[in-house]
């Protein structure tokens, strides 16, 4: 767990320390990873190793401090967002300023991969409000009907990642920085409503027999008998019917 930000009880200089230290460790944990070491940082900060360990325990600690700052721009900017006009422009230039920050920050790229696979864990707090404010941006964007309204936010953390790791590969696979943002607007269309995307899988919630309305992802409770509903109700399977009759006219046109 990340130490706990300084406090009036430090002295000016320890202050003073501790932030060069920080400085220090978010660059060189964006230029190399968690692979950086403890004594490097040091050095650019201009400080002995010990005076690193007296303000964070160990490289860990030092990683997962300068991650959380990380995460907490993005949620402010996240919060900032969330009563702006026009969610659905909103919501996909936040992701996409989301991966162009992200991509060129090897420590954090290094931290979002780590925490998917389990072997790094960030602050609860700090992720659970990242993921909150994300959330409310998602829905608004789902509401105005510029998002699929059968993904969620796990899904959207997820596509996140992945487009991270695309625009570095599509990086090395060029030689430098290649496009900027292709895979970003790919992953982006893929979050788009429209007649052609894919459906998704259902999703049931866990301990509850239902599956997704094939017009507004909302629960469906299944049948008892006969065949399993497709609808969550009769305004949602008039629309269904309407789109193929509408289909079937230009079809036979």
């Amino acid at each position: 767990m990340a130490p706990p930000p300084p406090g009036p009880s430090l002295r000016a200089d320890a202050r003073r320390n501790r932030e060069l230290v920080l400085q220090a460790a978010r660059s060189a944990f964006e230029e190399a990873g968690l692979g950086v070491p403890l004594g490097e940082i040091a050095r650019r900060a201009g400080v002995g190793t010990g005076t690193v360990y007296r303000h964070f325990p160990s490289k860990e600690a030092l990683f997962r401090a300068t991650v959380a700052d990380r995460v907490r721009l993005f949620t402010d900017a996240a919060r900032e967002l969330a009563d702006a006009a026009d969610p659905g422009t909103v919501f996909f230039r936040y992701l996409a300023s989301v991966v162009r920050l992200s991509v060129r920050n090897k420590g954090l790229c290094d931290a979002l991969e780590a925490s998917a696979e389990g072997r790094f864990a960030p602050s609860p707090g700090i992720e659970r409000d990242f993921r909150e404010a994300l959330s409310v941006l998602l829905v608004r964007a789902q509401r105005a009907g510029a998002v699929r309204k059968d993904v969620d936010t796990g899904d959207v953390l997820a596509l996140l990642l992945g487009c991270l790791s695309m625009e570095q590969r599509q990086g090395l696979r060029q030689g430098g920085p290649g496009a900027a943002g292709r895979m970003t607007a790919l992953v982006c269309d893929s979050l788009r409503p429209g007649r052609n995307v894919t459906k998704l899988p259902s999703n049931p919630v866990p301990g509850r027999n239902e599956t997704g309305c094939a017009v507004c992802g909302g629960p469906v409770t299944a049948a008892r008998t006969g065949r399993p509903a497709r609808y969550c109700g009769a305004a949602c399977r008039q629309k269904a019917h309407r789109t193929r009759t509408r289909h079937r006219a230009r079809t036979a046109d």
